[in-house]
């Protein structure tokens, strides 16, 4: 399983890449997953829902299931957030995983370099394999303007299988 993150600030378009690089990786018939990090509260279900009714009447799990989909709602109720390696595990053999966020884990990461700015996270998290920009960055790690969407998913491939 090869695993890669996109990071960058808010607004970097991170969400953006992220969809363009699971349908590159669909396009090459390769199982894609991807988690994506939350830094607030968020639902799935909405008030009124059966499933929102059944956490809110104590269920520490919840399983919604179709013949479409299905999906497995965990309520931590305070315990510590899961982490990169635990949902990992949770997954089904997928060939490739996106990961949007989780800039602090150890996994290879693409930055997304929001639009004139010269803040860079390359400088302050670990094992990033390369940067996407339309401006030139003073690095030696490699660069790929935005558009480059097939050159940036052939470089995760790349460099996440070393």
């Amino acid at each position: 399983m090869l695993i890669c993150g996109i990071v960058g600030w808010k607004n970097s378009g991170k969400t953006y890449f992220v969809q363009k690089l699971i349908n590159y990786f669909n396009s090459k018939n390769l199982k894609v997953a991807s988690i994506k990090h939350a830094h607030h509260e968020f639902n799935i279900d909405k008030p009124g829902t059966d499933s929102y009714l059944h956490r809110q009447a104590g269920s520490q799990e919840v399983i919604v299931s179709s013949s479409k989909r299905w999906v497995k709602i965990n309520e931590l109720r305070n315990t510590e957030e899961k982490n990169l390696n635990d949902l990992l595990l949770e997954l089904d053999s997928p060939d490739i995983v996106i990961v949007e966020g989780f800039k602090n884990e150890s996994h290879p990461k693409i930055e997304i370099v929001k639009e004139d700015s010269n803040d860079y996270l390359f400088y302050k998290v670990n094992n990033v394999i390369g940067i996407v920009s339309d401006q030139k960055i003073d690095t030696l790690l490699p660069q790929f303007k935005k558009k480059d969407i097939e050159k940036i998913a052939e470089h995760i491939l790349n460099k996440s299988q070393q």
